[in-house]
């Protein structure tokens, strides 16, 4: 199956939701109006898009409708998804991993399948022919580190570990190290999530990220936060909250297989400005997939 269709199929149920919603709209309404428009943002913000977000959306839709003077309901469908594609398009979803290596680190919130997204990821950089090196970097945790090397040996990709406790950046210290005299690629961190206490989390990722410059200076590095979609407008709210303590250059969303709520995928982009740059739709090591805005509008509407 190709990511598109398991895109498609994994959005089932925020397709679902969108798409009845939206034709029980147009077709209660003979012509284009106000009323009409106030229906669509209805389902938008039911969507989990937002308020705010969907305000915008509807905003720019009603200045196309007067300016194209578009009356037809599958223009103003189309009009409705070019305005979703744009809010995702304004940022920029490339991965910048230009040198050799590169750094990706991960942060996130226990229990949003963060070491299962860099267990994929990692798979998905190894298939594309580069070597990789995972840090367990996330210490704190009880099976962090068994956890990720279950993923590590899926993958088929080497990890740098030491006992549960350890200082974090000399975890990351250690596995600069491999990563050079193993001439790989890329190094994956993982990070602790312990967003209840911001001060600790700052101070630890400011710790590696200070280890990183000085051992790898000039590198390219990526922070991703993973974030999982079913917990709709709390997504929202832990991307503001992270951007606090570290600089958030990316998103994974995870589980989105699993909701009916794929529109905070708008929401979070928009509200934060940053962009989405892997999607997980299933469980398999292969649904992980780097992330593309048509597709997506396309895979719920």
């Amino acid at each position: 199956m190709g990511f598109f269709n398991k895109l498609k199929e994994g959005l089932g149920k925020t397709r679902n939701n969108f798409n009845d919603k939206i034709n029980d709209v147009f077709s209660a309404f003979r012509k284009v109006d106000e009323d009409l428009l106030e229906e669509l943002e209805e389902i938008l913000i039911m969507s989990d898009i937002g308020f705010e977000t969907a305000n915008n959306i509807i905003t720019k839709l009603r200045e196309r409708i007067k300016k194209e003077k578009i009356s037809d309901a599958e223009e103003i469908k189309k009009a409705l998804k070019e305005e979703m594609k744009a809010i995702l398009d304004k940022t920029d979803n490339s991965l910048k991993l230009e040198t050799k290596p590169s750094v990706v680190l991960v942060v996130g919130v226990n229990g949003v399948g963060k070491t299962t997204s860099i267990g994929k990821i990692a798979n998905k950089f190894r298939k594309e022919g580069k070597k990789v090196i995972l840090a367990a970097a996330d210490t704190f945790r009880a099976a962090a580190v068994e956890q990720l090397e279950i993923w590590a040996n899926r993958a088929n990709v080497d990890i740098v570990k030491k006992e549960e406790g350890a200082d974090p950046a000399s975890v990351v210290f250690d596995a600069i190290k491999k990563t050079r005299e193993e001439n790989a690629d890329i190094l994956i961190c993982d990070t602790a999530g312990r967003l209840h206490n911001k001060k600790y989390l700052m101070d630890e990722l400011l710790k590696i990220k200070k280890v990183i410059d000085k051992e790898l200076p000039g590198s390219s590095k990526e922070i991703l936060l993973v974030l999982d979609a079913t917990t709709g407008q709390n997504a929202i709210e832990q991307v503001k909250a992270f951007k606090e303590v570290a600089d958030i250059t990316g998103l994974v969303l995870t589980k989105l297989d699993g909701t009916a709520k794929g529109g905070v995928v708008l929401g979070i982009v928009n509200e934060n400005k940053i962009p989405v740059k892997f999607v997980g739709v299933g469980e398999k090591i292969d649904d992980m997939e780097v992330f593309n805005s048509e597709d997506f509008i396309n895979a719920i509407i």
